[in-house]
């Protein structure tokens, strides 16, 4: 029986580098409006519009199970119950989309390969982000990451150094809604257990999967040292999300430091509560690399001339096109 974790706050779970990053961005004067305009003139709205076209809108009489999974969950973290879609989709994933009114899209697949108490999981994680406030800054990169592969002439040396420290954030943001999932479904194998389904799930085969040997080969990963250390640290550059192994290892390691049954035991941050963040900015410092320490210390130089950046050169594109488009009409 899970417990229900009445007015419980994001900060019971944040890892203290998500905090510091986010508390440096939201202080920046004028950010959000900034970064509201940049992903408007982008199509936040159009975002939305294609999950209402192409995924189904989960209800209580559209797969009911997965809406009273939901219901549940937001019971136990205390929060309001977000749209959820379902999306036909062969990746195991799931997300939590848009600004003022974000949903949460699960893929069919994830559904597909997980237990009951894993989609609660996987849910419960998604809220997290929601409840964190993360969804308007994972937007932000989803569309700096989009940009940069199509080598779109709107990606410029000023949006690389907070594309890269976004990046690093988002990895602390996904170690945060982790520990989200965790107390959403307070069953510590099923939280483990969807990390080796995104990471191998096998449809049909869910018996083979040995969460034993999963653990151990992360702990053989975060053993690794040398050349192999350097070999893992460059295969993190440029990814938005852990490795599966390394987010296992981070999940246990905060078990054992026992701030989860705490948390389980009635002592935990609430909404009602005025948390300093001083202590997660030190911590902050500590995590980052240097790259992204001085984006955070300085956000209002990097992250403002990035995002005015990127919506000047935009604008003056989609000018250029109605232009282009009005003369070859009027020929």
């Amino acid at each position: 029986m899970t417990i229900t974790l009445e007015g419980i706050s994001p900060a019971a779970w944040e890892h203290p580098t998500d905090r510091a990053a986010l508390a440096s961005l939201q202080q920046i004067p004028g950010f959000d409006s900034l970064l509201r305009k940049v992903v408007g003139t982008f199509g936040e709205r159009n975002i939305r519009m294609s999950y209402q076209a192409e995924a189904v809108k989960v209800g209580p009489t559209q797969y009911a199970d997965v809406h009273e999974l939901l219901l549940r969950v937001c019971e136990v973290l205390d929060t309001d119950v977000p749209p959820l879609y379902i999306s036909q989709t062969p990746h195991a994933n799931a997300g939590a989309v848009g600004m003022d009114n974000p949903f949460i899209v699960l893929n069919s697949t994830l559904i597909e390969l997980s237990s009951p108490t894993q989609i609660a999981a996987v849910l419960g994680h998604e809220v997290g982000h929601i409840m964190s406030d993360h969804s308007l800054y994972r937007t932000l990169l989803f569309l700096l990451l989009n940009l940069a592969r199509t080598n779109t002439p709107l990606v410029t040396q000023a949006t690389i150094p907070i594309t890269l420290a976004l990046q690093e954030w988002s990895r602390k943001a996904e170690v945060s809604c982790d520990r989200a999932g965790l107390l959403a479904v307070q069953d510590l194998d099923a939280s483990l257990g969807l990390l080796g389904v995104m990471a191998g799930g096998v449809r049909g085969r869910g018996e083979d999967f040995d969460l034993d040997a999963f653990v151990a080969q992360s702990d053989e990963y975060l053993d690794a040292e040398g050349l192999n250390a350097y070999y893992k640290f460059m295969a993190t550059l440029g990814r938005s999300h852990p490795f599966p192994v390394v987010r296992v290892a981070e999940l246990r390691r905060w078990v054992d430091s026992g701030d989860y049954d705490e948390i389980i035991g009635g002592t935990y941050a609430k909404t009602s509560d005025d948390r300093p963040v001083s202590d997660d900015l030190a911590a902050a410092g500590r995590n980052f690399s240097d790259t992204a320490s001085q984006v955070f210390t300085d956000t209002e130089k990097y992250v403002n001339t990035a995002l005015l950046s990127l919506l000047t050169r935009a604008q003056r594109l989609r000018s250029e096109s109605s232009s282009e488009s009005s003369s070859d009409g009027s020929d």
